[in-house]
């Protein structure tokens, strides 16, 4: 029995380091907030499934572009409604409302301040922690 208790401490001590390591790596570093707006955006692209096609950050599908620096790629904020709309290649006809364009665009538009992807401003630290170059995080409030 008493091995089995060394293998509980064990375990039990590699938790608790796992828990205090990922809180801290979690809740560290730049946070992303966005506004009213742009949470109303993002509740259209999550009911809207558009990350099955598109990515933030890399992260989703890959039928379509990644859509996190996309606004300041294309800085017209018409021709992204006119994409929303009438669908482009193999993209459908979304049909979204005046306000649901402009929520989606506000999304888009913060997303974009966040940072780069790719981030090839970024930096491997000889400890294996990777500095980010991050852009101006102003968000309309």
């Amino acid at each position: 029995m008493p091995s089995s208790i060394k293998y509980l401490t064990i375990l039990l001590s590699l938790l608790t380091v796992f828990t205090i390591y990922n809180t801290f790596v979690y809740t560290s570093g730049n946070k992303v907030t966005l506004s009213k707006k742009a949470l109303k955006g993002e509740n259209i692209w999550l009911q809207y499934n558009c990350n099955s096609c598109h990515q933030i950050y890399g992260l989703g599908g890959y039928l379509g572009p990644d859509l996190t620096n996309e606004y300041s790629r294309i800085s017209n904020e018409n021709y992204l409604k006119a994409m929303f709309n009438s669908g482009i290649k193999t993209m459908p006809q979304f049909h979204f409302n005046k306000k649901e364009s402009e929520e989606m665009i506000q999304f888009l538009k913060e997303i974009d301040q966040t940072g780069y992807s790719p981030n090839r401003a970024a930096k491997i630290e000889s400890n294996g922690w990777v500095t980010l170059k991050y852009k101006n995080s102003h968000h309309e409030r």
